[in-house]
């Protein structure tokens, strides 16, 4: 009796209906509050486009889980916490089935948790305080209405192509060191350091009568476009648009970035100019171009049940000398004016500030992992990872389509690969985590993808067996 036993209950929870809700809420902030991705103080000057906290939650014989995107430039993992806290309070979804990504616009506000490179005082500080608070109520808000809104719905996948707007920035130069960002038509480059990922994973939900309800698309590009001190979502705000046009303003379309730590949007083979607005909305309609062309063709998901999977990695912490921290403390009462120091004086002296807070502790970081049928996977890492860790993500992975959402759960900078640790440049200059902490994020990843993936293979294979 006990396989027929299996059987009944494997077949019921196979046969139960997926159910999809989505929402957003808006996380604008007011003028005047900090804006973060430099190495100095700025506030911002009005609204070019709004900001959003988005939401897709899923529900599956009881079993649910929220994917949220808000667009920032990284979410603490203070945030986090506060707003999984708020979640589970409201719609019952545990917290470990909640996964927060950044978008990483340099045109947002900036959440304060700990060390910040920005000397913040008076009004300034007050609107970061504020609106450190505001983001995990919205958060709560935009899951719980998604909550309220599940129905039932259909889900398809596929991943698209698109090689032309994305580009390693970190390249060999003819003196043999690595150049970050070396600037257009420079004549020293002899060749990009490292690849790209041109990837363009889309997952699609809509309505049993076929109504689009939300799209979640991923792509491995940093979002640094636009510039200047208008709020805007950069590039992913032009996406969703475009879609909408075409699928109606009630699609509710989540970007995340994918492992985009050494990528960025700037073609150096070209003198033509890449920053502002109409940049933004190139990249945003291009994208939006290859998702429609993708959406097409897009396979039903094999299977409804939903998985979860998370653990912590302990990163090591990079090590500094007595000297470095007396000179990184004199360099940081610098921190928040325009020009005081040069550039890379101030990344390495945040770094080691950052990590003299620390006092040597390691950096505990969640690998999370959200699984749809045996078709699907989400992989939450919580930094700017190199694309080369990303790849070997995919590449190990047993999941017909594997999604890396970066810049999730929480904010550890960059983590490059190990090889780039040697070849030095800014995202190295900037690590705070010790070389080969990168390749620990991938192996649990993996790890964990291994064990989801078999057990939604044995849940699929006992549910059509018959006694």
């Amino acid at each position: 009796m006990r396989p027929l036993i299996l059987f009944l209950v494997f077949a019921a929870a196979a046969g139960a209906q997926l159910r999809v809700g989505s929402a957003t809420a808006d996380i604008t902030p007011p003028n005047g509050t900090p804006m973060p991705g430099y190495y100095y103080n700025r506030g911002s000057e009005g609204v070019h486009d709004p900001l959003h906290a988005k939401a897709i939650v899923l529900d599956h014989n009881g079993v649910k889980a929220a994917l949220v995107v808000c667009d920032v430039i990284s979410i603490p993992a203070a945030t986090v916490a506060a707003a999984r806290q708020q979640i589970e309070r409201r719609t019952g979804i545990p917290a470990a089935h909640v996964m927060i990504s950044a978008t990483h616009t340099h045109t947002g506000a900036l959440l304060m948790a700990g060390h910040t490179r920005y000397n913040l005082e008076g009004e300034f500080l007050a609107l970061a305080q504020s609106y450190a608070k505001l983001v995990p109520e919205r958060i709560a808000e935009a899951v719980a209405s998604a909550h309220t809104a599940l129905q039932t719905a259909e889900v398809r996948a596929s991943t698209g192509n698109e090689p032309s707007l994305t580009f390693n920035r970190r390249f060999l130069m003819t003196d043999g060191s690595i150049g970050w960002n070396p600037g257009k038509r420079n004549p020293r480059i002899v060749r990009p350091s490292g690849p790209i990922d041109p990837a363009v994973p889309i997952v699609w939900f809509e309505g049993a009568k076929a109504e689009p309800l939300a799209v979640y698309v991923n792509y491995a590009l940093h979002l640094d476009t636009v510039g200047g001190t208008k709020v805007s979502a950069d590039y992913p705000y032009t996406l969703a648009k475009s879609l909408q046009s075409v699928y109606g303003e009630q699609l509710v379309t989540l970007f995340t970035i994918g492992a985009a730590g050494n990528l960025n949007h700037i073609d150096v083979s070209t003198s033509r100019p890449q920053k502002g607005h109409g940049e933004a909305a190139r990249i945003g309609t291009v994208l939006a171009g290859e998702v429609l062309r993708t959406l097409w063709n897009a396979a039903p998901v094999a299977g409804r049940q939903i998985q979860t999977a998370a653990a912590q990695v302990a990163l090591p912490a990079r090590e500094f000398s007595a000297a470095d921290l007396e000179w990184a403390r004199k360099t940081a009462a610098t921190f928040g004016k325009p020009d005081a120091a040069p550039f890379i004086d101030l990344v390495r002296a945040s770094r080691i500030v950052s990590l003299a807070e620390r006092a040597g502790r390691p950096y505990e970081a969640e690998v999370q992992v959200i699984a749809l049928g045996s078709d699907v996977a989400w992989v939450a890492l919580p930094g700017e990872i190199f694309t080369e860790l990303g790849l070997a993500i995919k590449l190990a992975s047993p999941f017909r389509q594997t999604i890396i959402a970066t810049l999730a759960n929480d904010a550890l900078g960059y983590i490059p690969h190990r090889k780039a640790y040697a070849e030095g440049a800014y995202e190295v200059v900037s690590a705070r985590v010790a070389e080969g902490s990168g390749e620990m994020l991938v192996d649990k990843a993996i790890e964990l993808l291994l064990k989801l993936h078999t057990t939604a293979g044995e849940r699929v294979a006992v549910s059509e067996t018959r006694p």
